[in-house]
Parts: structure tokens; C-alpha cells; sequence
């Protein structure tokens, strides 16, 4: 497919965008405490004005001190901060690309512990149950807030910032006048829909007033709330339209307030533009340009909107963070490299939660790319055992700075762990990653070697000046009497197509890997069992992940049970012991799955201390942890060598 209305201009008010392709404002924490953008802020944005984007939005920024949602949020209430967004302005523009910054009160999802200040909203109703009852925001408040907002876009406009955008989503603070359900008002800022954006309007009409009527102002909205009693995507459509007349020069249409997070930041299972149905809605209600939000990574079906005429910008959120030069790689035929957003949400959204700088299983570099490659002073030759992602990082980045690098795999293929990952539902995206990281490794010269065990004669044979361990793990057989009598196999074995089980399957073990393995025989029909040791399943998971694959096991009837320690395993089943200490049996089972955890694979550590040569162990090798901390792992380590 042909990008070509992709790579097409669109003009937002009188601001020309060079192409299609957004990056949303999306929180980072790399902006100092002070509220100015830092250098780290500044190097993260130009490199993704360097790779195609067209339009670059800057986070949430704060426009009112008593509302800063996060220590490490940028703002423009001062005059103090426009220095630093006038440098990231400038870095962007050095590429073509435009700039935005969105304005933002946080309202009731605000952060009073860090402002000293009660949370405030359209009417006291708190937003979940770990947030405060906010105090309903007085008629004079709202007066210097409108200040507030023309006053914040007269400074990003000073700052050579092409547009600004209202947030106006997501259960903040104008949204929660928007939306009937957070709106309780008997003045003239609630009832009826003109009242309710009466605050919207009061700001725009300042902004105006103070920034100039030729300075561009976009709206982030809702298609919808996505609970009940908010906002429903015909509502969307007619506070769309009812924008367009006030004068608004764009939409930027996301959906769903924080009590539905699985919409808003989408997981592995939610397929890209999954929110394109209520995007073309609200697109048939306006004339003006409408930006498409719905975890978009691959560009074609963003290319397929655009030009049926049902969006006319496509917001590569989460994708701009996992890479930066999509629409580079678009462009030039090289989406053979490009590295897909996996949706696991494990560096990005936690992070950003904790006030800690986002990372990115795809992407390590995120929030490195001042640093991010630099060729090294020394060319050395390094050895890179081990295949998976954590390795294949570690060579790519090692190559890239100039090392003479190889790299050994005992298997037929690359991937390790990964491969297995891949397999149950919603994880495809994961074999994309692998092949992105295959393929960059030999577009960047690092010479590969399967089916090549590596022995301590190697090591001498092959004299490098450096030793990289990325040999993994493999899993726990747990000693149990009678696992030699029983039908078992290793979960990824059996995601892997090296191994078979009957119709009626026991798994041991209930956490990630066990709960994907159930839903992946679970969808192919087979009677699923899960024994768990722990209180609950899939310890660890992030809360959108939990409750997808609690739906999946409700629908594929799953049978789960924990506080269980399996005590022996008999000819078609286990016995086990409940939390109370009662002995239970579970029989009439054709294979036993083991998904126990794994064990650091370290046979070639002592060969390597022996050596003499410098060595460094990575990612499962060292520790069994997440794909995340391996690949992040192997790329620091690499960076520094």
C-alpha cells in the first residue's frame, strides 16, 4: 500500500501540517519540577519531528498552579517556562514539523497532596474511589480561570508554538462540564448543552482576545465516555458541532474517562482504530479537521480513513513513543524495521502514573535520545550469546556504534522467550517486534550464527574483547512426587507447536504466562483447569490486562482455583492443599502444563569469568524478569560499551 494521503498536507485554521501524522500529547514526567521542558524533553520531541511526524503535541500542560496534576508536568503559568518551550519549538520546526501544546486543568483528577489546593470540578462528585470529593468550582474561580487559558496560549504563542488544544476529555476539568453526568449545575454553567459549554466558550473568546484570531485552537473531545449517563457518541457529535460554530479549528477525538482506561490507553488485544466508527460519527457532524485516536500503529488503515474522507489526521499515540521514525520508515519502504507499540502498557502508563520517565518494551532509547547511538571512541569485537530480544538489542545497539559484533544462537531461529509470547490471543504484535529487531540487526552489520552452541573453547577461539551472556532461562520443573508419572509439558513448548496435550488440561501455575496459555487452549475449545499458589491470578498484570482475560476466561469457561499447593501429582490429575489446610484431588486430566516460572540459564558464566574479558550478563540470564526490563537491559549495557 501507497501512503500517499498519508504524506498529504491539511491545513489546521491558517497553520499548514506537512502530513497526517500526529503525536498526541501524552505524559512522560521528563519536564522539570520547575514546569519547564527540559533537555530530555526537547531530544525526545525532535526525534519525532525528525522521523516524519507532522504534527507534534506537547503534554498536558498546567495552566493553573493549583492544579498540577504531577511533579513533573510542564506549565504555562508563568512567564518563567517559555524559554524551554520555545527550544522544543524551535527543534521541531528545524525538522518541518508543526507544533502544539495542550492546555489542561486537571480538575477531579488532580493531585492535591502535590498543590496544597482541594481538587475542583463542574459539581462535587468524585471521579473514582481513590480520588477526593472535589469542591464545585465558584462563578469568580471559573473568571480567572478563563484567564488562565488565554493567558497560557498568549505564552506557547510567544514561544513560537503553532496551535494550542483545549483538553476537553478524559473526565478533567472541562470535560466534567461538558458531560450531564458530572454536571450537576443550576447556574448558567450547567443544564442545558449551551450551558454546559459555556465555560469552553468564555475560554476561547480570551484566548482569541489574547493570542490573535489567526492563532489556531483545537479541542480534545470524547466520542464518548464509554460509562453510563456520559457522554454517548451522539452527544459527541453535536458538542463537535456545536465547537465548529464557536470558532474551534480542529478536533482531536480520543474516548472514555480514567473509571475505563482500557479504552483510553487500548491493550495488546484491542486492534488498531478500534474507535473508528465513532470518529467517522463526529466527522460527519464538522467541516473542520478531525484527528483519529484508537491505539493506531501500523499507518495503512490510518491511510484508509484519510482517504475516505472519515478522519483527516491519524494520532499515533503510544506508537510514536514505541517509534519514532513510523512515518520515515512509511515513506522509504523500511516497515520491515519498524518496531510496533506491543500495547503491554508496562513502561508507559505505570511509569507516568508513579511520576517516574517513561520507557518502552519496544523502544528503550525513550527518553535517552540525546545519548541514543553514539559511535563509541574504541571498535571492539563483541560476542553476543543468546538470540532473544534482550541480545538481538544489545548487537543491534552495539553495531550501530560501531563494534564488530556476532552473534550466537543454539536454535534454529531467533526469538527465544518471544516466540512463545507471541502466541496467545491479542499477542501477535510481539512477532512484529522480533522481526523489527532481527531485521535491524542485519541492516546494521552484526553477523548471526544459529544453530551454534557456544562452548568454553569458543570463547577462547573466538577472542573478543567482550563477552555479552544473553542466554536466557528455561523452565521450572518443579520437584513434585509423580511428575514422571504424568502426561507434562512446559507452557512454551506448547505455544510453540513442540509439544501436544489431550482435550482436558490441568495448568500449574497461574501467573502471565499460565492465564495466556489458558486462553490460548481455551479458544481452540480445550477444558481448561488453573492451579494457582498465590491468592489471586496473573499477579502483577496491569488492571487493563486483568480484565481482559478475566472476560476471555468467563467466555472460554475456564476453571481457575488458587491458594493451592500441589502436594503430588497422580496418573490424571494432582492432589492438592487448600489455604485451610484441607488435602483436594483433581482428577480425569489427559496433560499437565507446567507454568511455574523459569530458572536463569548460567552454564557459561564461569567460562566467561575464566576468560579474562570483559563480560556482562543480560535479562533473564542474570534474573528471570519481563521482556521489558531484558531489552531495556541489553540496550544500556550496550550503550555504554
Amino acid at each position: 500500500m501507497n501512503y500517499n494521503a498519508m504524506f498529504s498536507p491539511v491545513k489546521i485554521g491558517g497553520v499548514t501540517v506537512p502530513n497526517r501524522f500526529v503525536v498526541p500529547p501524552m505524559g512522560n514526567n521528563f519536564a522539570n519540577g520547575d514546569g519547564s521542558l527540559s533537555d530530555r524533553s526537547r531530544a525526545y520531541y525532535e526525534e519525532r519531528a525528525k522521523g516524519g511526524f507532522g504534527l507534534i503535541t506537547i503534554e498536558a500542560t498546567v495552566i493553573d498552579a493549583t492544579a498540577k496534576g504531577g511533579a513533573k508536568k510542564p506549565c504555562l503559568f508563568s512567564d518563567d517556562t517559555i524559554d524551554s518551550f520555545r527550544a522544543v519549538a524551535d527543534a521541531c520546526h528545524r525538522h518541518g514539523a508543526k507544533v502544539s501544546v495542550q492546555l489542561q486543568h486537571a480538575g477531579p483528577e488532580g493531585n492535591p497532596s502535590l498543590t496544597g489546593h482541594a481538587l475542583k470540578a463542574a459539581s462535587p462528585i468524585p471521579s473514582s474511589v481513590n480520588k477526593a470529593i472535589p469542591r464545585e468550582i465558584t462563578k469568580a474561580e471559573l473568571s480567572r480561570l478563563v484567564q488562565c487559558y488565554g493567558d497560557a496560549a498568549k505564552r506557547a504563542k510567544k514561544a513560537g508554538i503553532d496551535m494550542v488544544e483545549l483538553h476537553c476529555a478524559h473526565g478533567y476539568l472541562l470535560h466534567s462540564f461538558l458531560s450531564p453526568r458530572t454536571n450537576q449545575r443550576t447556574d448558567e454553567y450547567g443544564g442545558c448543552l449551551k450551558n454546559r459549554l459555556r465555560l469552553i466558550r468564555e475560554i476561547l473568546e480570551n484566548i482569541r482576545k489574547k493570542a490573535g484570531a489567526d492563532f489556531p485552537v483545537l479541542c480534545r473531545i470524547n466520542a464518548c465516555d464509554d460509562v453510563p449517563g456520559g457522554l454517548t457518541v451522539q452527544d459527541s457529535a453535536v458538542i463537535a458541532a456545536e465547537l465548529e460554530e464557536l470558532g474551534v479549528d480542529g478536533l482531536h477525538v480520543s474516548r472514555a474517562v480514567h473509571l475505563r482506561d482500557d479504552k483510553m490507553w487500548a491493550t495488546a488485544m484491542t486492534h488498531s482504530g478500534f474507535s473508528s466508527d465513532l470518529i467517522t460519527e463526529i466527522k460527519g457532524a464538522v467541516k473542520i479537521p478531525v484527528i483519529a485516536v484508537g491505539r493506531f500503529t501500523d499507518p495503512s488503515y490510518g491511510e484508509l480513513l484519510v482517504r475516505q474522507g472519515r478522519a483527516d489526521l491519524i494520532a499515533f499515540g503510544r506508537q510514536s513513543i514505541a517509534d519514532p521514525h513510523l512515518p520515515q520508515k512509511a515513506r522509504t519502504g523500511k516497515m520491515d524495521t519498524w518496531f510496533p507499540c506491543v500495547g503491554c502498557l508496562q513502561g508507559c502508563v505505570p511509569n507516568m502514573f508513579a511520576g517516574q520517565p517513561i520507557t518502552c518494551l519496544s523502544n528503550p532509547s525513550v527518553g535517552r535520545e540525546a545519548l541514543a547511538q553514539k559511535k563509541s571512541e574504541t571498535k571492539k569485537k563483541i560476542m553476543v550469546i543468546g538470540g532473544g530480544v534482550g541480545g538481538l538489542t544489545a548487537a543491534r545497539v552495539c553495531a550501530v556504534r560501531g563494534h564488530d559484533v556476532t552473534l550466537f544462537e543454539s536454535q534454529p531461529t531467533l526469538g527465544g522467550q518471544m516466540k512463545a509470547a507471541a502466541v496467545p490471543p491479542g499477542k501477535g504484535d510481539m512477532a512484529v517486534l522480533l522481526r523489527a529487531c532481527i531485521a535491524s540487526c542485519e541492516n546494521s552489520g552484526v553477523k548471526i550464527r544459529c544453530n551454534t552452541t557456544v562452548t568454553p573453547s569458543m570463547l577462547s577461539a573466538e577472542d573478543p574483547d567482550v563477552i555479552l551472556l544473553a542466554t536466557g532461562a528455561v523452565p521450572v520443573v518443579p520437584n513434585v512426587p509423580g511428575i514422571t508419572q504424568v502426561n507434562c509439558v512446559k507452557a512454551a513448548d506448547l505455544l510453540t507447536g513442540k509439544a501436544v496435550c489431550g482435550k482436558r488440561v490441568l495448568i500449574l501455575g497461574g501467573g502471565m504466562v499460565g492465564c495466556e496459555t489458558a486462553s490460548f487452549l481455551g479458544e481452540r475449545h480445550f477444558a481448561v483447569t488453573i492451579l494457582e499458589q498465590k491468592s489471586e491470578l496473573g499477579a502483577g498484570l496491569r488492571p487493563e490486562h486483568a480484565r481482559e482475560l478475566k472476560k476471555l476466561f468467563r467466555e472460554y469457561e475456564i476453571n481457575t482455583i488458587t491458594d493451592a499447593t500441589v502436594r503430588q501429582f497422580t496418573h490424571d490429575g494432582a492432589i492438592y492443599t487448600t489455604k485451610s489446610g484441607e488435602d483436594k484431588a483433581l482428577t480425569g486430566f489427559d496433560t499437565i502444563v507446567l507454568a511455574v516460572g523459569a530458572k536463569s540459564r548460567t552454564d557459561l558464566l564461569e567460562a566467561a569469568r575464566r576468560s579474562g574479558k570483559a563480560y556482562y550478563v543480560i535479562g533473564d540470564a542474570a534474573m528471570p524478569r519481563s521482556a521489558l526490563e531484558a531489552i531495556g537491559e541489553g540496550y544500556q549495557i550496550a550503550e555504554k560499551l
